[in-house]
């Protein structure tokens, strides 16, 4: 699949059983050793914000998504401020990481695939 954030292999990886086995503990050693989670960060947090679906995703995310955004990015801060990552319990575990802005950017984008093809409508007459 081809989408906003580039090609993706997920889905071809997960139908397979044998790939899925070889690559999920490298997917894992990898998530573990970028460190994001470190400083409680979700995945999603690390989209650069200067991409216009991102910014147009941003303003779908509920009151509750949206605070909880600005708190992880605040506590990142200080945390790298301090250059120190958060105390271990404060650390973003796997089941936490969870693609919440994901669904949002592929919204954005599909609108916008919708909204070229309207308007590059041809109108033939009979």
């Amino acid at each position: 699949m081809f989408g906003p954030m580039g090609a993706s292999l997920a889905p071809y990886i997960q139908s397979s059983k044998t790939l899925s086995r070889w690559v999920t503990p490298i997917a894992t050693w990898y998530a573990n050793a970028a460190g994001y989670r470190k400083y409680g960060f979700k995945y999603d947090d690390l989209l650069v914000e200067e991409n216009e679906p991102v910014q147009r995703a941003l303003k779908r995310l509920t009151n509750a998504e949206q605070y909880d955004r600005a708190y992880r990015l605040k506590r990142a801060s200080q945390a790298s401020v301090l250059h120190h990552p958060l105390p271990k319990e404060q650390w973003i575990t796997p089941a936490e990481d969870v693609r919440y802005l994901k669904p949002h950017v592929e919204s954005v984008h599909r609108e916008e695939v919708e909204r070229a093809k309207w308007d590059n409508l041809v109108v033939e007459r009979k």
